[in-house]
Parts: structure tokens; sequence; C-alpha cells
């Protein structure tokens, strides 16, 4: 058999991946909807006023795109790092960096495309001790 590309349609994206609490994801291009090996992609809506809890993904690199919203991205061993993206914008996670993703509008959901070095979406939620301002919309 040879290889062949493949469609994903919206409709058929796999939403068994692991989910937060007012975030939805959606796996586009991974194990489960085309057999990937190597890559992991999905879309994630991120609701009005949510945060992630912190976590990392293990040894996997990931690519975030804003496709639209603003987000907040806190992190560093405290989550004492803030990084603010809006539509357009590219974040770059290293494996085992600690962060959180916040949205920052009390309007709009953060809609984006997220892409990992592996065919799985590895969440690792972890209790950051003394978080300043932990889950801070400030």
């Amino acid at each position: 058999m040879t290889a062949a590309v493949r469609l994903v349609r919206p409709h058929e994206r796999d939403a068994t991946t692991a989910q937060t609490p007012g975030m939805f994801r959606a796996e586009g291009v991974g194990a489960k909807t085309v057999g990937a090996t190597g890559i992991w992609v999905g879309h994630v809506s991120v609701a009005k006023a949510v945060s992630s809890a912190p976590h990392h993904h293990g040894a996997l690199e990931s690519a975030i795109y804003i496709i639209s919203g603003r987000a907040r991205f806190r992190h560093g061993e405290r989550l004492e790092h803030v990084v603010e993206a809006e539509a357009g914008d590219f974040i770059f996670v290293p494996p085992y960096v600690v962060h959180q993703e916040i949205n920052a509008s009390d309007d709009d959901a953060v809609e984006m495309i997220v892409a990992r070095s592996s065919q799985e979406n590895v969440v690792v939620n972890v209790v950051v001790a003394e978080a300043a301002g932990e889950g801070s919309r400030a």
C-alpha cells in the first residue's frame, strides 16, 4: 500500500484527547485520525475567562499558532514569566517547561492550532508552589 495524502474535515477530528474545563482540544492530525507516528496537531479553543492548570508536555516540543483572541502564557518554575500573544503570533514551548495558558479576554474565546513532536497529546498537570497570582487575569 502506498502512502496517500489525507484530508481531515472538522467533523472528523478526534476529541478523545485530554480535556480541561473551559478548553476544548480536538486532534486534526495524529495517531488516532491519520496514524501519524511523529506529530500531533490539533485545534484548541479556550473559553473567555478560562485558565489551564500549570502543566508540561513531557519530552515533547510544542508550537502554538494563535488564530484569534488574546492568550497569556505564564511559564517558569513558579510561573513567574509572562508572554502575551494575539492573532498571528506563534509560541514555542520547549520540553518539560511548566506553563499555563490563560484567555486574556473576558469577552472572546481564544482559538489556536497546537502542534507537538509526537503522535500523542501528552499533558502532565503539576502543582506549582507559591505561584504568584496563579490563574490571575491581570
